[in-house]
């Protein structure tokens, strides 16, 4: 008769409760650890590169209005009208561009930060810039009715360290959700019950005869 899963889970729980608290810890630490570091080692290490543009007013036009703008542009940098002529400068598709740039603004200041991520460091650079460029272009187009001018405020720079964590954060982290597990396991463990170690309990002395006892015994030897 072949041993149902529950069957099983009872087994494994029952082994486990007779290991020390110390082991399942360490279990549970160590196989997190040598996880996360293989992860770490065999993820693919991404770099991300950043270009600015600023929204500028114009005579007939208010600083406010600038950086109301400059909202507006951070949300359709990423658009297909966009996108679409900065695939040519990139010289990636479409579906690339959109999958790793992303816009961030600010509430305070007229300025969008375009940043691109990639495996390699030049072709971030690339995607930030012919993005950036692209939105500028398009800003122009329409500066009749804005009355705001979108200009690059600084070009990408190429990145010299990877943005993605490094194998000895992924073991770190890794350790730290393995222990965790062997808490819990260590919980959800059944507790030993008593054994030939376990303390004889005590033998019950009883207590003294009440009143009433005494007097119904007395009693009955008459």
């Amino acid at each position: 008769m072949t041993d149902t899963p529950t069957r099983r889970l009872r087994l494994f729980l029952a082994r486990a409760g007779k290991l020390p608290a110390w082991s399942v810890l360490a279990a549970g630490t160590l196989a997190g650890c040598l996880s996360g570091g293989t992860y770490g080692l065999l993820a693919s290490t991404t770099y991300t590169a950043t270009s600015y543009v600023v929204a500028v007013p114009t005579a007939e036009s208010t600083p406010e209005s600038a950086r109301g703008f400059a909202q507006a542009y951070g949300r359709v940098a990423t658009q297909l009208a966009v996108l679409g002529d900065a695939q040519v400068w990139a010289g990636v598709p479409v579906r690339t561009l959109r999958d790793s740039v992303r816009t961030t603004t600010s509430p305070d200041a007229p300025m969008v930060a375009v940043s691109a991520t990639s495996s390699h460091p030049d072709l971030a650079v690339d995607m930030a810039d012919a993005v950036s460029r692209a939105l500028t272009q398009h800003a122009e187009k329409t500066r009749s009715s804005t009355q705001v001018r979108l200009v690059q405020f600084s070009r990408a720079v190429r990145p010299i360290r990877p943005t993605s964590a490094s194998p000895a954060l992924t073991a770190l982290v890794g350790a730290s959700a393995g222990g965790l597990l062997g808490g819990l396991a260590l919980l959800a463990r059944p507790r030993r019950t008593g054994g030939d170690d376990a303390p004889v309990p005590a033998a019950s002395v009883p207590g003294p005869a009440t009143a009433t006892a005494t007097a119904a015994a007395v009693g009955g030897q008459r």
